[in-house]
């Protein structure tokens, strides 16, 4: 019983303290200008003419942190403030979106994987719970295995999207140091903002990995009990 407590406040807890983590981060670091005096919007789109994606479009959108690229549009959408401010954390954001922009067009393995993972992992993610509920409450093994290899793709998904971010990250820090972006003295500065980001993908991943465990381990005591 005090393994179960203890599992269930680290599954809660870690997302939690990754959503804290980032956004304590980024508020910090958005109010720290930037010494170049560049907005986001800037910054995304010099870097992309820099690498001739003239095609991918820079534009607003509404929402905290909200910040994405878009593949079907070829769309670097950068929340409001990140967009027309000039800051340490917008610059590092935009940045890291325009990494997404180029692995596009680059067809980077992983994020050209994730992409046909996204479908299946969508649909699996959401029926996998039906089956692995029904399964508990019914005692019956093989729908709980049904939810769990349901279940798989989704975690499978959250494995894969680990390297995108990582790498996008990557590629935003080498094209604002060797672009001349962000100085030496706001480059520790701006890589805390990724990797504080970077967080919250690991903790996603790991409670999935934690949770498929844990119906792992179930479903081999049903069976053994059987």
């Amino acid at each position: 019983m005090g393994m179960y407590i203890v599992y269930f406040i680290i599954i809660m807890l870690l997302p939690l303290y990754a959503q804290m983590k980032v956004k304590g981060t980024y508020k910090k670091f958005a109010q720290v200008p930037a010494e170049k005096g560049m907005t986001g919007a800037q910054v995304a789109r010099y870097i992309l003419d820099q690498h001739g994606l003239t095609d991918v479009r820079v534009v607003p959108t509404q929402g905290y942190l909200a910040d994405h690229y878009n593949p079907a549009t070829k769309t670097v959408a950068l929340s409001e403030d990140n967009y027309y401010n000039s800051s340490i954390a917008g610059t590092a954001v935009a940045a890291h979106e325009v990494g997404h922009a180029i692995q596009h067009a680059e067809a980077y393995s992983f994020l050209t994987l994730r992409a046909k993972l996204v479908p299946v992992a969508n649909i699996s993610s959401n029926m996998s719970w039906v089956f692995v509920m029904i399964g508990l409450l019914a005692s019956s093994s093989g729908l709980l295995l049904l939810g769990i290899v349901l279940l798989l793709a989704g975690v499978v998904f959250q494995v894969v999207t680990l390297p995108v971010e990582f790498d996008a990250s990557k590629r935003a820090m080498n094209e604002v140091v060797a672009l001349g972006i962000i100085n030496n003295n706001e480059e520790r500065s701006a890589r805390k903002v990724l990797n504080a980001a970077a967080m919250t993908y690991v903790a996603a991943a790991a409670v999935a990995i934690m949770e498929l465990l844990r119906l792992i381990l179930i479903y081999t005591g049903m069976n053994n009990e059987d």
